[in-house]
């Protein structure tokens, strides 16, 4: 099967190699750069178009800031609705950790990036808080470091659209 989204990601070289530290704090020899990569329309209406055609959902959310352009681009590209999920709380105006209506609705959560999948299950602790039901994330890449395995213990399936060992290759 010919992967469009894996020939996007390497055109638009979202792949660097350095020393690098993840924000789950592990140290790597390379870092996927998916956010950057994203801001070129080609790759982000491809995964828009993919995510919106393959999965069932009520609503799409992303945890800011990854997350928010790929939100954005798939609930146009399915036209339904999204939120986003703010890293941290602010101490003023309404001070919601979720923007967007999710109560109630069975939400998707879509990441840039996975690792070890602690910003996916903030996501999805979140959205709980909010009253959503999420038993999915789809991510762009899973670098599968882990983030698989922790989502299953809390009974929430991983979908990557692209594993790192896939982008490596």
């Amino acid at each position: 099967m010919v992967n469009r989204i894996l020939d996007l990601l390497i055109q638009y070289k979202a792949v660097e190699f350095g020393d690098f530290t993840l924000a789950s704090g592990a140290q790597s020899k390379y870092y996927i750069d998916v956010k950057t990569a994203i801001m070129q329309p080609e790759l982000l209406s491809e995964i828009a178009a993919e995510v919106a055609k393959r999965y069932d959902f009520d609503c799409i959310a992303g945890v800011a800031v990854g997350g928010v352009p790929l939100a954005v681009a798939v609930s146009l590209a399915a036209k339904k609705p999204c939120a986003i999920i703010r890293a941290a709380a602010k101490d003023h105006g309404k001070s919601q950790m979720i923007i967007g209506d999710v109560q109630g609705k069975r939400v998707l959560l879509i990441e840039d990036v996975t690792t070890s999948g602690g910003s996916s299950k903030y996501g999805i602790e979140e959205l709980k808080k909010a009253g959503a039901f999420v038993d999915s994330v789809v991510t762009v890449v899973d670098r599968e470091g882990g983030a698989e395995e922790l989502l299953a213990a809390e009974g929430v399936t991983l979908y990557p659209l692209v594993k790192a060992s896939e982008l490596l290759a």
